[in-house]
């Protein structure tokens, strides 16, 4: 009970100063000053997304031309002419494109999913809002007006965001045409009643013989802010996002059959219902959303690309795709990992505020789990256990404004569950000094208990358990070079079961440096560079666990092609004995043709046989291949080869190979079919511990989807999993039929 009044206590406070500081725009910041703000017209009409662009009022739009290549060129008169022509009225920001090219038929366009259109030509207008040079809200299109937006924070994070917009775009006899109708409901602002500044860029991606970006400014690689140089409109006076409230109603149906013990027993119903769930998003001020659940569909509807499981020494990292939790997911970095959602495995209920009011950013969830995923980490590796417990998981966060560019943050989690809890808290930073030089910092404490069996179990202390942890970060960077160092100590018993934290028990130091070189396009090269470092990591009581010098080399030039080298040499230590750490990593990629990617990446050296605590050599191999066929077909063939060598001979030989296939038949409407077949054969003679010879797995999964916007959707699949060894062959483990449907209702 102690830890809810400290959260409520703490969340009454954040939200007073959000309610009360008085936020009026602040036109006369020093960055503001630098540039006269482009006056954005208001008028009194819709427009027609068709990408046309015939309404009348599109004669008095601000015209703002993206002239000036960025990448690789550093601030050269760009290759193709784009013109970007801004209104809005009392609902929408409309912005139509221009994208003028003197060879129309080499516009790569293609359709696709939402998200998924980085490979096309694009344009891209991205908003400071507020600004402050702190987050960026960005939306994307392809020359076919296929969407993709996202979230940049200038302080690190950002990602994956999904808002409701209009868009449309058309190849022409003289390049391509888009237009795109962003609603401010969609969008977090200043409360004012007078004119707005707002920071902005323009942003083209022209993908030829090299990927030409091109940009409305000129960039300074010598100050680290990047929208310090923005562009700024000025408008929008009086700006609302309307009433902002949004519910997301759902109806989700599954029918999953499963073998109960083994592969040799018959198939049996495991799981059938109907689910319906709602999601109800409020606006109840123009930058603070609140956000609801009940019984929503957390599934994940993308299937994880599988990766290699066998011989690592520390936990799988996987991103988080679920919408309910990518809202404002960048208030919750931060340079220890101590927020990962997808902790959180079986949700049925949660609340979650997220939004931003002058210098204050506020981001807070509470969810109700049904199954408690623990790690259990240490110096050398980890542990893990999922016990079918309930568990409320609440996170708050809450960050300040400092200066221009800086901030401070506080950071409070806590999970409480039948006889567990772990509660958290800390500070953190980001202090901008120069346009040149900045430290971040985080600092945590935590407390733990575990229920008394499973600290049995897993060798955790029995009682309560508390410890801290910390990370400091600077980084001098520059056009040329940069030069960083980082220290982090995470301490024994520090838990951070709200995040990700897989090794604890250790002090890490690393320093190096980067030289780099630009050219401009038809240079054989457009950017090389050289990377060295010296990292130590000691366990808690200075004994060492890793050290070695490293260098990397990258290379891009024609083709779009990317290669690079990295290499390492030093020692690891693991279970008391000492072992070299000497490899390389190279990886290749280039684009040959608009419908042809290549990529490859591998490593090869020492490895350590974390299975038998003995040295080991590495070979491992990704290639990859993308095709697309037509306007509709695109194909991906993935494979990675693995194997490790031991003194008497060959340990383990490890494939796994995936294909996807994607028909897109229009903007809306996809089938996908995925196939991922992974064989891991062993010579048992050379484990000290009884492993199985060989074990084959394969997962199919087969997805219609028709989507008019992130929450509109209509998704029907078929999962299943067949698993084999080397007695039993390929034989179903499993099947799943899965439907969706939702709707997004905006008031």
């Amino acid at each position: 009970m102690q830890s809810y009044k400290i959260f409520i206590i703490s969340f009454t406070i954040v939200i007073c100063l959000f309610c009360f500081t008085p936020c009026k725009a602040e036109f006369n910041s020093g960055d503001s000053l630098q540039k006269i703000p482009h006056r954005v017209p208001k008028v009194n009409a819709n427009a027609k997304i068709d990408a046309v662009l015939d309404e009348p009022f599109w004669n008095e739009a601000l015209v703002v031309h993206a002239n000036i290549e960025v990448r690789p060129g550093e601030n050269i008169p760009a290759p193709v002419k784009t013109e970007a022509l801004i209104v809005y009225n009392d609902n929408h920001i409309y912005a139509g494109f221009r994208c003028y090219d003197p060879e129309p038929e080499k516009i790569r366009a293609h359709f696709t999913d939402r998200d998924d259109i980085w490979s096309d030509d694009w344009i891209l207008i991205l908003f400071d809002t507020f600004n402050d040079s702190r987050r960026t809200y960005d939306f994307c299109c392809n020359p076919f007006g296929i969407q993709a937006d996202m979230i940049e924070s200038t302080s690190g994070g950002g990602g994956s965001w999904d808002a409701i917009w209009e868009s449309h775009g058309r190849i022409t006899e003289e390049g391509y045409v888009v237009e795109m109708a962003i609603p401010f409901s969609s969008l977090g602002f200043q409360r004012s009643a007078a004119d707005q500044i707002w920071g902005f860029d323009v942003v083209r991606s022209y993908p030829r013989n090299v990927r030409h970006h091109i940009g409305a400014f000129p960039r300074d690689r010598n100050n680290n802010c990047y929208m310090c140089q923005a562009e700024k409109f000025i408008g929008f006076a009086g700006a609302k996002p309307g009433k902002d409230i949004e519910f997301d109603p759902t109806l989700s149906a599954l029918s999953s059959s499963e073998r109960e013990d083994d592969i040799h027993t018959p198939m049996v119903r495991k799981e059938q219902n109907l689910d319906p769930g709602i999601t109800a998003r409020w606006g109840f001020t123009p930058n603070l959303t609140l956000g609801t659940t009940i019984n929503p569909d957390f599934s994940q509807v993308e299937a994880d690309v599988q990766q290699l499981d066998i011989n690592r020494q520390f936990a799988i990292y996987y991103p988080e795709k679920r919408p309910f939790f990518l809202e404002g997911a960048d208030y919750f970095q931060t340079r220890i990992t101590a927020v990962y959602t997808r902790t959180l495995a079986d949700p049925r209920m949660g609340i979650k505020i997220s939004g931003k009011e002058g210098p204050h950013t506020i981001g807070f969830f509470s969810v109700q789990d049904e199954i408690t995923n623990l790690l259990f980490p240490g110096s050398e590796g980890y542990d893990n256990e999922s016990l079918a417990k309930r568990n409320t998981g609440t996170v708050l966060r809450y960050k300040r404004d400092i200066g221009k560019s800086s901030n401070l943050g506080l950071l409070i989690t806590d999970r409480e569950g039948n006889q567990y809890y772990n509660r958290l808290g800390g500070v953190d930073g980001i202090l901008k000094f120069t346009q040149k030089d900045q430290i971040s910092f985080q600092a945590l404490k935590s407390s733990t208990k575990y229920p008394e069996i499973t600290s049995k179990d897993f060798e955790q202390p029995v009682n309560e358990f508390k410890s801290s942890a910390m990370d400091i970060f600077y980084v001098h960077d520059t056009r040329n070079f940069n030069v960083y160092s980082i220290y982090r100590q995470i301490n024994p018993g520090f838990r951070a079961d709200m995040g990700f934290l897989s090794q604890a028990g250790y002090r890490y130091n690393e320093t190096g440096g980067t030289l780099k070189w630009q050219r401009d396009p038809g240079s054989w090269f457009t950017w090389i560079e050289w990377y060295v470092s010296y990292d130590l990591r000691r366990d808690f009581y200075y004994r060492p666990l890793h050290k070695a010098y490293t260098s990397r080399v990258n290379y891009e030039g024609p083709f779009q092609s990317n290669i690079g080298l990295y290499g390492e040499y030093g020692r690891d230590c693991y279970e008391g004995r000492e072992y070299r750490a000497n490899f390389l990593i190279f990886w290749s990629s280039f684009v040959p043709a608009g419908f042809l990617e290549f990529y490859i990446q591998g490593r090869a050296g020492d490895q350590i046989d974390y299975s038998n605590n003995r040295p080991g050599k590495v070979l491992q191999f990704i290639p990859e291949i993308e095709f697309k066929y037509g306007l509709h077909l695109n194909i991906l063939l993935a494979q990675t080869y693995e194997h490790l060598n031991v003194a008497p001979g060959r340990l383990y030989t490890a494939n796994i190979s995936r294909l996807r296939l994607v028909y897109q038949f229009n903007k809306r409407t996809f089938l996908r079919t995925i196939l991922q077949y992974c064989v891991y054969d062993r010579n048992v003679n050379l484990y000290y511990d009884e492993e199985s010879p060989k074990e084959k797995n394969l997962f199919t999964q087969i997805l219609f989807s028709y989507k008019i916007n992130p929450q509109t959707v209509l998704f029907l699949g078929y999962s299943d999993n067949h698993y084999g060894d080397h007695i039993d062959p390929l034989t179903q483990t499993n099947r799943t039929f899965f439907a969706k449907i939702g709707y997004a209702w905006r008031i």
